[in-house]
């Protein structure tokens, strides 16, 4: 097509139906070529929004597949472009794995400290899905509002998880353990009022034609804290139960969505689930066996370490040393007479790791799917762009959130045992006595001991 070039004074000189005979049939033809042109943009739009491309955050690197000429679904085998991304996502994955081993080496209260991090992060990505600037912009420091309900949820969970262990790390100091025997008395109390300054902070922030807008964000603030941070919430607790509950979950689902993605990768073929149309039954059951196989393995390694084992009472940072579960103490497994050797050691523990390997590769990719459906439905790629290759903090963390609370169902359902522990009733006695009425239990208590003692001689 030819370049068109006109100045004003030409266009001005053009015939118009009034000067020219011919004017009529010019701006006849020209009003039936834009309409068709017109028929033809809408045509092309709405066929564009039936094939399901979606909003693509800025900078995510990854590169969206060839779309299967039978089911319409993007395949990473038939992918021209799939090393590309494979590279991309390989390197990421190498940081984050050596990121995580180095907080689990340096402990407890450093892994803590990532899980919140983590949950900042997932906070910030899910509270800016439904950010609109317009209203944001009538509505100076209601940000601030999701903000405080969110962190006053992680005051009262956390204070309620660690709280004995914050009492045991301070038991030698009498000022610091009286300060913080009130705290924790009037934890719930302070947790509660603080969530009602929110609600009034909120009721008091409502301006006219803005209730939709404000009603719906502080609607997704309680979502986020239901779906998001409780759950991931239980992570914690199973941190100070010893490192073992806690690693062992997460490298479960790492391993799975690793296994998921190489299988897929090269053996991919036929489509899993619409909600997410890489995800192939080649990849879900290479991954499955994957898991299921590391489970048993990995748990023979871990088990052996007391670092990982020992459950931790306090908040200090020292290496721990404990007398080993019975779960972790091995024991001789006689084999079937037409394997090579007779009998193996075998942690009693790896059965139990044999059911959360299960879970990890059957159940919780749900928690991926149902991360898959939710960005449909606000028509996104990923939830966020901080992590190349991977998407947003809550991408890699949708099935983690829901191990996370299998594992500490199962863990207190079939690992501990259930019966009052001296743990439990330490527990109230910090957070229902005084200083001295705990003084005066001591004395009494001991009173008994002597009593009863006298009595056995």
């Amino acid at each position: 097509m030819g370049e068109f070039h006109a100045s004003w004074d030409e266009v001005a000189r053009l015939p118009t139906r009034e000067h020219h005979p011919k004017a009529n049939l010019l701006f006849t033809s020209t009003h039936i070529i834009l309409s068709r042109l017109i028929r033809v943009m809408i045509k092309d739009n709405e066929n564009t929004m039936h094939t399901g491309h979606v909003r693509r955050r800025k900078g995510s690197n990854e590169v969206p597949g060839d779309v299967d000429q039978t089911s319409g679904t993007k395949l990473l085998a038939t992918d021209q472009n799939k090393y590309k991304s494979m590279l991309v996502r390989a390197y990421s994955t190498i940081w984050m794995i050596g990121g995580f081993i180095f907080v689990v080496y340096m402990g407890h209260l450093y892994i803590w400290a990532m899980i919140v991090i983590i949950q900042i992060f997932m906070a910030k990505e899910l509270f800016n899905l439904l950010i609109k600037a317009h209203e944001e912009k009538q509505l100076p420091g209601f940000r601030l509002l999701n903000w405080h309900i969110f962190f006053t949820a992680m005051l009262f969970v956390y204070g309620r998880i660690l709280s004995q262990r914050l009492v045991n790390t301070v038991t030698t100091d009498k000022f610091w353990y009286k300060l913080v025997g009130n705290l924790i008395k009037y934890h719930m109390v302070t947790c509660y009022f603080l969530y009602i300054t929110g609600f009034v902070w909120f009721i008091l922030s409502l301006k006219k034609k803005m209730y939709k807008y404000q009603f719906g964000q502080y609607a997704w603030t309680h979502m986020i804290l239901i779906v998001v941070f409780t759950q991931s919430s239980f992570t914690v607790a199973n941190i100070f139960e010893g490192i073992f509950w806690f690693l062992l979950p997460a490298s479960l689902i790492v391993i799975n969505d690793i296994a998921a993605y190489i299988f897929g990768f090269f053996f991919g073929r036929t489509p899993l689930i619409q909600l997410s149309p890489k995800k192939t039954w080649e990849g879900f059951i290479g991954a499955s066996v994957s898991t299921i196989i590391s489970a048993f393995v990995l748990v023979n390694l871990f088990g052996r370490f007391q670092w990982l084992t020992c459950p931790r009472k306090d908040l200090s940072t020292g290496w721990l040393q404990c007398d080993p579960d019975p779960l972790f103490k091995p024991e001789n497994f006689v084999l079937p007479e037409w394997f090579p050797w007779k009998e193996m050691q075998i942690l009693p523990v790896q059965w139990h790791a044999l059911g959360l390997g299960l879970f990890a590769s059957i159940i919780a990719p749900f928690g991926g799917f149902f991360a898959s459906g939710f960005k449909r439905a606000f028509n996104i790629k990923d939830f966020g762009d901080s992590i190349p290759g991977h998407g947003g903090m809550t991408d890699r963390m949708d099935c983690q959130m829901v191990m996370a609370v299998f594992a500490y169902i199962y863990h207190q359902s079939f690992i501990v045992a259930q019966s009052v522990s001296l743990g439990m009733i330490l527990d109230q006695i910090v957070m229902n006595l005084s200083y001295e009425e705990q003084r005066e239990l001591y004395t009494k208590l001991g009173q008994i001991i002597k009593d009863h003692q006298f009595g056995e001689t």
